[in-house]
């Protein structure tokens, strides 16, 4: 199976981002250069390492399917460097490539927020509890490659695609882009995360049809039952697992968020400009 034209090739010079940790802080330190050649290349002169394509094997089929896709590499400033397949960049035969993703986070008109748990199938990350929707911009979808514009167009098909909102229920006006996250985290020993995160806020009352390949269960928690989720996430005992991204915006950002949600407060907490660096404390 051919998983794409990979459109980036380089090597970090510098420091790099520790693997994810229950223990998170933040550092807004100067970001390092990367040493980064474009070169493309064409489709028969592309090898697919056979470790990925041994790890791709017993996947489910949809889900190999969607690996097919392209994402955005970026740099650590966000700027656009080309792409590659969601396999490539995700697998840990490339290093986990850097690229462009979203978080959304839906809340009902009683402040409550809607929480997914991914499918089984899920090739990273299955059923973990995380946020509404998280996935990525697409760079053979050319409205997608515009930045915050173009992560809310990726929002809204992928909040079709894994819980069957309508993109008629949603207009781009009900997306608030907040800030960028830049994380990386394993999922496995061959699998990971390595992206820099888009966190988009969505008030609004909206129907369900969740899509089994891509969500387990679904559920709304007001602000006190997640204090109490991720309470009991942290315990050593607990089978309630959270995803590395939504624990560390839970644990550094998001309840005290959640206490100006609805209001033209929460733009005064927040800073579209800045991506704030997830490392170990």
């Amino acid at each position: 199976m051919f998983l794409g034209p990979l459109v980036l090739l380089g090597r970090v010079v510098g420091s790099r981002l520790p693997l994810v940790s229950s223990r998170w802080s933040l550092h807004l330190h100067p970001i390092p250069r990367y040493f980064i050649m474009s070169t493309s290349f064409t489709n028969d002169s592309i090898q697919t390492t056979p470790n990925l394509e041994n790890d791709l094997q017993g996947a489910d089929e949809e889900q190999r399917e969607l690996m097919g896709e392209q994402v955005i590499l970026v740099s650590p400033d966000d700027e656009i460097q080309g792409s590659a397949s969601k396999a490539q960049a995700h697998h840990i035969s490339s290093g986990l490539l850097l690229h462009r993703a979203f978080s959304v986070f839906l809340f009902d008109s009683q402040k409550r927020l809607l929480l997914q748990q991914r499918a089984s199938s899920k090739i990273t990350f299955p059923l973990y509890w995380t946020n509404t929707c998280c996935s990525h911009p697409l760079y053979s979808i050319q409205e997608e490659m515009n930045d915050s514009i173009g992560v809310i167009h990726a929002a809204k098909r992928k909040l079709h695609q894994e819980l069957g909102i309508s993109p008629e229920s949603l207009s781009d006006s009900d997306f608030h882009y907040l800030t960028r996250i830049h994380y990386r985290a394993m999922s496995d020993q061959v699998w990971g995360e390595h992206e820099i995160d888009y966190i988009l806020f969505v008030m609004k009352d909206i129907s369900l049809s969740p899509c089994k390949n891509e969500v387990e269960a679904v559920r709304y928690l007001d602000r006190e039952e997640l204090e109490s989720w991720i309470s009991q996430s942290k315990s050593k005992f607990s089978e309630l697992r959270l995803t590395p991204w939504f624990r560390f915006i839970a644990d550094h950002f998001l309840l005290d968020w959640w206490k100006y949600l609805g209001t033209d407060s929460l733009f005064q907490v927040t800073d579209k400009n800045r991506i704030y660096r997830a490392s170990f404390s």
